[in-house]
């Protein structure tokens, strides 16, 4: 497993990432199966159509429904959903504290929580996140952290993100167990740590350089695309990212929109995933070159061009948006997957188009003249 830069032009860098599933060309976008499959009855058979790398799938959710042992005993994560490359699982800490609302406690060995489906009460830690994910046999783990609120204050931010350095410990050392077991699946399955610090420049630093001496496989930007502006964000990119190895992967968690990857790209940022793909396509709002354009509105009525001209997805090398629009209306599972498998193409062809112009030296052209073209034409 290694990961090598191809070009590179400023901080923005084109890489190869091999991992035991195959090799992973960065910048990437990951399409989101949160319980194995896209929402929009999307399979991994349209998926490999539409030139997916890697998905990524949910811990938490997998453990509540069917089982992370049951899924173990069919063969794994890959196996279970008929995907043959790259699979990241998150580790549940994101869905774990969003259940604040649920009697969840927070304690040094972990996290005491209700599930969201029967009210079962479910305690996760470390060791047990990381005994989930190695059942799942994913290629990549993510590592258990506390997410806090992006805007809370330093004297909660702090003895978090303390206790998330402590977590990560503890899942370097379990995964490292489990990877040597006999009955493991993926005995080559690969840790990604996580640097937290809400929108705190000086506390994202110090934990980046903490965690940076793990040497870990690579390393995601947490906590973020939660509440803070685009400029905060991008602020702690700046400073987080030159903070991490230079010959690790980075991953920004959980983000975002185009222009969020362009800009997040030329800071130095690899991995990406985002739910608005799949999100905004069963609503009807799909992406193109020149915005988000919303298939509800009236004006499309009558009209026979593709979503966008010169995609060769499947919506749009067969069907028009008045067609797409009239499923739409009238509620047609049809309809929602078309925009949900448009979208994916519309993210995954980004991600194309980026990697070429870094590699071939014209990124800084190529970034303004996109992030030009979508605000050009972008609807409400």
């Amino acid at each position: 497993m290694s990961y090598k830069i191809i070009n590179s032009q400023g901080m923005a860098k084109s890489a190869e990432f091999k991992t035991v599933d195959g090799i992973i060309q960065t910048p990437v976008f990951m399409n989101v199966g949160t319980v194995g499959a896209i929402k929009g009855a999307v399979d991994t058979f349209d998926l490999r159509e539409i030139n997916t790398q890697i998905l990524l799938c949910n811990t938490y959710h997998l453990h509540v429904r069917t089982g992370d042992e049951n899924i173990k005993k069919l063969g794994g994560i890959k196996k279970f959903v008929n995907w043959d490359k790259p699979v990241l699982t998150d580790s549940g800490g994101f869905q774990v504290f969003s259940l604040k609302g649920v009697g969840r406690k927070i304690t040094e060995e972990g996290v005491l929580f209700k599930s969201h489906i029967d009210g079962a009460r479910i305690f996760m830690g470390p060791e047990e996140s990381m005994e989930i994910q190695s059942n799942l046999a994913s290629t990549i783990a993510m590592a258990f952290d506390e997410c806090p609120p992006a805007l809370a204050e330093y004297d909660y931010i702090k003895p978090s993100v303390e206790r998330t350095s402590r977590w990560l410990n503890r899942c370097v050392k379990r995964i490292k167990e489990l990877n040597q077991k006999d009955d493991t699946i993926n005995r080559e399955q690969m840790l990604f740590g996580i640097n937290q610090g809400g929108i705190l420049e000086d506390v994202r630093v110090e934990h980046a350089k903490e965690i940076a001496k793990l040497n870990l496989q690579g390393y995601a930007i947490g906590g973020l695309a939660v509440g803070e502006t685009h400029e905060q964000m991008y602020r702690i990119i700046d400073v987080v990212v030159p903070n991490l190895p230079k010959d690790k992967p980075v991953y920004l968690m959980g983000v975002g929109t185009p222009i969020n990857i362009i800009e997040a790209v030329d800071r130095g940022v690899d991995f990406f995933d985002c739910v608005y793909p799949s999100r905004n396509g069963r609503h009807g709002h799909v992406y193109t070159r020149y915005g988000k354009i919303n298939l509800f509105n009236n004006k499309y009525i009558l009209d026979e061009k593709p979503i966008e001209e010169n995609c060769n997805c499947p919506a749009c090398m067969h069907f028009s948006r008045a067609y797409i629009r009239h499923l739409l209306k009238s509620k047609e599972m049809l309809g929602m997957r078309l925009c949900v498998l448009h979208n994916l193409y519309y993210y995954n062809n980004l991600m194309v188009e980026i990697r070429s112009a870094i590699r071939e030296g014209n990124w800084k052209d190529t970034k303004n003249k996109l992030i030009n073209d979508i605000k050009s034409g972008e609807e409400n």
